[in-house]
């Protein structure tokens, strides 16, 4: 029941749902995320560990940068369920195909340069 909770509550936030779609087509920065849901770093950071902790993200941390991506083939079958239900429900909502031009712009922005934005 723990697990079961912890996947709702993760989902019932729309910054987070809205982070689970902007990483449909792959891994990317903490600094990326922030830009991409205009919100304070330590607010994108809790977002972030409470999907993490639900296990609907994996991380990765390469020099200074850490990396967030969905779960791969090796997770469990209900979190590749969810995830991809929650995909298929909501891709034609408005607001995420808007959200998937900005997040091809922010793909193309310097990551130093974005980095430095959000640096403690």
């Amino acid at each position: 029941m723990k697990e079961t909770m912890a996947i709702t509550k993760a989902l019932s936030d729309e910054s987070r749902t809205r982070v689970l779609v902007f990483l449909r087509d792959g891994e990317l920065c903490v600094c990326q995320i922030i830009e991409l849901l205009g919100l304070a770093p330590s607010t994108v950071s809790k977002h972030l560990n409470i999907l993490y902790q639900a296990g609907l993200l994996e991380s990765r941390k390469d020099g200074r940068w850490i990396y967030y991506r969905l779960p791969g083939k090796d997770a469990p079958c209900r979190i590749r369920g969810i995830i991809r239900w929650l995909l298929e429900s909501l891709a034609d909502d408005p607001r995420l195909v808007q959200d998937a031009r900005k997040v091809k712009a922010v793909c193309k922005m310097s990551l130093d340069e974005l980095c430095c934005r959000y640096k403690n």
